[in-house]
């Protein structure tokens, strides 16, 4: 799509982070912005920061575990603008630990937004874009999605999953004869909140009991090497100029790659999986 001036724009998890950030490149190009978000608050304080950076843009609470909470962004987008041309499903928490100290509702948690927060987004606005013959869709996965590691084992499962789910929606799209476009979003460290994801954890589904020592020195790890991590800023633009050159993968961390191959080359050779802390940077 490579002419988005004018065109609209939306934005799940739009109101920090990759979100936010995807949000002011979008409309620094000129497009017309709704983002959801489930954080009221972050979410009405991002409207104004976007409207004061010159963003025609409006925003409505959204939990995209719903698909009924989908479907109401996608009325207002059509509503306030001509239309949607671009979806970022992009909401999402994280979460760690060993598997078998995990429970049920760390599970229902975790896909409420990772998973069924894309298929949702597929589900509600891609029959729109095919019926008009234009769009393009972007899926936020991780480079948790492309190689895996210790305690990552519900997120690399919903991550793997938006990777297998955009490869094979490119595929349905191009065998039906739409030009509809698709890009993953594999961004390994990025400075955002989602070692705090429990902030948006439903009571329903809370923790029966809290982490561990290993948890907690697990956690503190996570919090170091996030915020080494690269700004949000620098993921927006990447996926902007995605978005205008329709290129399906994106790789802000293309150094991680090597992980990918190690991974591949492991699978290849018939040799468990075992983990390599270099395999994260090539």
């Amino acid at each position: 799509m490579k002419e988005l001036e004018g065109k609209t724009a939306v934005i799940t998890g739009g109101a920090s982070g990759i979100g936010n950030a995807i949000a002011h490149s979008l409309s620094q190009r000129g497009m017309n912005l709704v983002i959801g978000d489930i954080e009221e608050e972050a979410l009405a304080n991002a409207v104004t920061d976007l409207e004061r950076a010159g963003a025609s843009v409006f925003g409505l609470p959204c939990d995209v575990s719903k698909i009924s909470d989908v479907e109401t962004l996608r009325d207002l987008a059509l509503e306030k603008f001509e239309g949607v041309h671009v979806v970022c499903n992009n909401a999402g928490v994280g979460a760690g630990g060993p598997l078998w100290k995990s429970t049920v509702e760390d599970w229902q948690w975790v896909l409420g937004p990772n998973l069924w927060g894309v298929i949702n987004g597929i589900l509600t606005f891609v029959p729109y874009m095919v019926e008009r013959g234009e769009g393009h869709v972007v899926n936020t996965a991780s480079m948790a999605g492309m190689v895996t590691g210790p305690g990552l084992g519900i997120y690399s499962a919903t991550k793997f999953a938006v990777v297998a789910i955009s490869e094979s929606l490119i595929q349905d799209l191009r065998m039906s004869g739409s030009q509809v476009g698709v890009s993953v979003l594999c961004p390994g460290w990025v400075k955002t909140r989602i070692a705090d994801s429990e902030r948006n954890r439903p009571p329903e589904l809370s923790r029966t009991a809290e982490p561990d020592a290993a948890g907690q020195v697990m956690r503190e790890m996570l919090n170091q090497v996030i915020e080494s991590g690269i700004e949000p800023a620098i993921v927006g633009e990447m996926v902007a100029d995605a978005i205008e050159e329709d290129r399906f993968y994106i790789f802000p961390h293309p150094e991680m790659l090597g992980g990918f191959k190690s991974r591949a080359d492991k699978i290849l050779n018939g040799e468990s999986p075992a983990f390599d802390a270099t395999g994260w940077v090539g």
